[in-house]
Formats: structure tokens, C-alpha cells, sequence
């Protein structure tokens, strides 16, 4: 089973969500914890754990034999990320941060050997094994480098590769493809908000992508006693949303953070551990 917890904005507390529920299901069932946020994955400080078992994730790029390309252009015509240039009478060239990796170049190019395969580093995953029923795949992005997706698609892959009951996506903020990437084939999706203005906001952008995937979002919502909840029940009324839980701003919560230990774990009798709990089983009866 694929459960993804994710959310328009940022900083709503997706990864306090999703540590807490694979921590929580881990005790149960053998469990994948997958932090897709490559552009600032956290949940192994949450975890208090060290990212472990590096491996590269390296994005095609093309590599031209000036002594067999024809100069005939058709690379740069066909490139739908113009990282290719060609001036008159010359041959092309590579822009290689503009180059996404798709291959149509080397694909429509009519002279064999004239493209070559090379490739550029775009980031790492890493595994991490929590305990005897809870491993962490974190994806990260490489220093400077602006393409996510690749990244985000290593990440899965090599969390797929791990057998468990249950894998937990934690996903970036947003709407846009390395978000779509994390959610696809999920069971369950947990939408993480907050009720502020743009919390509303991103809500209903995220709400809208889960309507266009025909998957139903479960919305929790966090530091619930901070704004206007009517409006959010509102919003999740309109997509056909359901609200599963309100967390308000609970001190144990904020401990826990600062301790790298998840609330479940450092407070087992606490009102957040129990919402968590009561998460967890929802989860549990759709297994």
C-alpha cells in the first residue's frame, strides 16, 4: 500500500505528519518512509538519523562527434527546452542547464555516433535504515541544480525496490510534476494545510490536482486553532474533501521537533499522539 502526504504550501508540517504516521504504522507493519522533498528533505532530523547509502542520480545529456554530425539542425529544431544552439554554417552546441534530459535529440538525429551518451550529476538518494521495521529513502537535490523531477523519480524507484506493508511519500510543496510523481498510484493521500489566507489558497490547488487524478484527499489540518476553520471546511466540501483532523498548536509537538524524536514516541499519552494514532488506524482500515 502507497499513502502520500503532501500539501500546497510549504512549512504547513507535512514532514511532522508523515514521520509521525510511519513511526506510528512501523510498530504494526513494515513500513518505507519515502521524504521526497528533494529540495529540502528534513524528515532524518526528524528522525535523528544520518543519511546513509549514498547513490548519484545522473540525467542524460547529449555529447556531439563534431567529426560525424552533419550540422543539419534538426537537434536544435526539434529540442522543446532550446538548450541546443547552432549558428549559421556552424554546429550545434549544448546548453547543459537548460537540457532536461529527454532525449529527442539523439533520437531524431539522423547520423549515427554523431550523438553520444554523457551525462551531468542532478542529485543523490540515500538510504537509511530506522530500525528493524522502518527505512527512510531521502531524495536531495544536487547543489545549483533547478530540475527536481529527476531526482524525485530515483527516489521513488529506489523506495519501490524496498519490500513493506506500507510506503509513506513525503512530497515537496506544490502542484507541479515532481508533486504528481510522488502522489501517482497512492491509496491514500493526506493533504496537509493550515488556515491562513494562502493555506486556503494552496488547499484548493492541491485539491483541484487530487480531483484531476481521481484520488480523494484527506485533509489534516495543522495549527487549526490559528485562523478560521469554516473556511477551510468550506473549501474541502467544494472538492470533496475530507477533513480527518484538526492539530492544534500543542507544545509537545514543538519538543519533539527540536528533540528529533517524533511526538508519538516522546509523548505516547499526549492529545497530538493520540490524533496521529487515530490517523494511523484510518490508514490501517483501508489496508
Amino acid at each position: 500500500m502507497k499513502i502520500t502526504v503532501t500539501g500546497g504550501k510549504g512549512g504547513t508540517g507535512k514532514s511532522t505528519v508523515a514521520t509521525n504516521l510511519a513511526w506510528i504504522l512501523s510498530k504494526r507493519h513494515k513500513v518505507v518512509l519515502v521524504d521526497a522533498d528533494v529540495e529540502c528533505p528534513d524528515d532524518y532530523i526528524l528522525l535523528n538519523s544520518k543519511l546513509d547509502a549514498q547513490e548519484d542520480v545522473n540525467l542524460f545529456k547529449p555529447k556531439f562527434n563534431y567529426d560525424i554530425c552533419t550540422g543539419c539542425g534538426l537537434c536544435v529544431e526539434n529540442c522543446s527546452e532550446n538548450a541546443l544552439v547552432q549558428f549559421k554554417n556552424g554546429k550545434p552546441f549544448l546548453m547543459p542547464t537548460l537540457c532536461s534530459g529527454c532525449f529527442t535529440c539523439k533520437l531524431i538525429c539522423p547520423e549515427d555516433g554523431a550523438i553520444l551518451d554523457d551525462y551531468r550529476l542532478v542529485g543523490y538518494t540515500y538510504r537509511t535504515r530506522i530500525s528493524d521495521t522502518l527505512e527512510l529513502v531521502t531524495g536531495l537535490l544536487a547543489e545549483g541544480e533547478e530540475r527536481s523531477y529527476p531526482t524525485v523519480l530515483a527516489a521513488r524507484r529506489r523506495a519501490m525496490e524496498i519490500p513493506a506493508d506500507i510506503h509513506v511519500f513525503d512530497t515537496m510543496p506544490g502542484t507541479g510534476n515532481h508533486v504528481a510523481a510522488a502522489i501517482e498510484d497512492s491509496k491514500v493521500v493526506i493533504t496537509v494545510s493550515e488556515p491562513t489566507p494562502l493555506g486556503e489558497h494552496d488547499l484548493e490547488m492541491i485539491l483541484k490536482l487530487l480531483n484531476k487524478l481521481n484520488l480523494k484527499a484527506w485533509i489534516v489540518v495543522n495549527r487549526s486553532d490559528i485562523g478560521d476553520m469554516e473556511r477551510h471546511r468550506k473549501i474541502a466540501e467544494k472538492y470533496g474533501g475530507e477533513i480527518i483532523a484538526e492539530i492544534p498548536m500543542y507544545e509537545e509537538i514543538m519538543k519533539s521537533y527540536v528533540a528529533g524524536v517524533p511526538v508519538v514516541e516522546k509523548y505516547p499519552e499526549s492529545e497530538a499522539a493520540r490524533i496521529f494514532e487515530s490517523i494511523a488506524k484510518r490508514i490501517e482500515e483501508v489496508l
